[in-house]
């Protein structure tokens, strides 16, 4: 994880090096920052965030405003992006199903369709039962799909192919379970998905960890374990990882955010300074500690070569899943 000292570092760097022309562009109208998920789902917490800090600490003049846009594993949030090319009024903050959708065909749109403007924050993801499950330990769950993939019901958001899915493929593949003949369930959002769970719908919920907390705490659920290099913190400091349980994974998911696709230099400076600040802020880190996410600023030319690499990464894995199209 990157120290505050760290990220108010690289803003600082940043905004030193910012030339006078780079820093005249304003937004002069309404912004919309996209979640591609329902209300309650993680792209919609990392969205608020943003904007709640945004006004909070008067970092811009003009309006953010969310505008959840959910459907299609994520598809419905980018292309109502795409159709606002050139406008830098229209941004999304986005996981990486901007790289998967495509390599698996679900979606036209990817990456390079649009404008990377930064690396906002990382999160691990957590396996989580019903607190009334026989499944008690990570090395239970694994068991019981070695022995037949398909005798554990899961659900998940919002697509396949996408981080909740390649952690649990992952996890499976240390023990040689088929991850291709398990059952899923796909929702809109983790909300959604862990609902599921607490209705005895499903067997278990694959999300991210942040979202679970407060339903741990109650003694609802229990969180098998975290795909984390070492223990997080907050409510779920008490959770095992993988690795603790003898499993050798370690796998998150990150947000990023993304504009429309032909924006200027100049547009791009002023966005990727925004994010600079807002991920400095203690507003910011506080809260992402508190839901077990980790701070992960880049700016903009880093997210491009950081997209690069994870575009090949995943497409290994979904080959691995039967799920590569493209």
């Amino acid at each position: 994880m990157q120290s505050r000292h760290m990220i108010v570092a690289v803003c600082a760097l940043f905004m030193s090096g910012m030339s006078p022309a780079h820093a005249q562009w304003q937004p002069n109208k309404n912004i919309e920052l996209i979640a591609p998920a329902a209300a309650g789902s993680a792209m919609d917490g990392i969205a608020r965030l943003f904007q709640r800090v945004v006004q909070n600490k008067q970092l811009a003049k003009a309006n953010i405003t969310i505008v959840n846009k959910a459907g299609g594993g994520n598809a419905v949030g980018f292309a109502y992006l795409a159709a606002h090319a050139g406008d830098p009024h229209f941004l999304i903050a986005t996981p990486f199903t901007i790289i998967t959708n495509k390599i698996t065909g679900t979606n036209s749109l990817n990456y390079q369709d649009f404008t990377p403007i930064a690396m906002l924050a990382d999160e691990h993801i957590g396996f989580v039962v019903n607190a009334n499950s026989p499944i008690k330990t990570a090395k239970d769950l694994l068991a019981r799909l070695k022995a037949d993939p398909a005798s554990v019901s899961m659900a998940l958001a919002s697509a396949l192919g996408n981080a909740n899915h390649i952690a649990i493929s992952l996890a499976a593949k240390t023990v040689g379970a088929d991850a291709k003949r398990f059952k899923i369930a796909v929702f809109n959002s983790s909300g959604e998905s862990i609902t599921a769970v607490l209705g005895g719908h499903t067997d278990l919920a694959i999300t991210t960890a942040g979202l679970l907390g407060q339903q741990v705490q109650s003694g609802r659920l229990r969180v098998l374990a975290v795909a984390a290099r070492e223990r997080i913190s907050g409510p779920l400091a008490s959770v095992p990882t993988l690795r603790e349980q003898g499993i050798d994974v370690v796998f998150g998911s990150w947000r990023a955010l993304v504009g429309s696709r032909g924006m200027t230099a100049e547009q791009i400076v002023y966005w990727e300074s925004l994010a600079a600040k807002v991920t400095a802020q203690d507003e910011w880190l506080q809260d992402l500690n508190q839901n077990s996410l980790a701070p992960f600023f880049m700016g903009s030319e880093e997210t491009r070569k950081y997209l690069n690499a994870q575009n090949e990464q995943l497409r290994g894995v979904l080959q691995d899943l039967g799920m590569a199209k493209q």
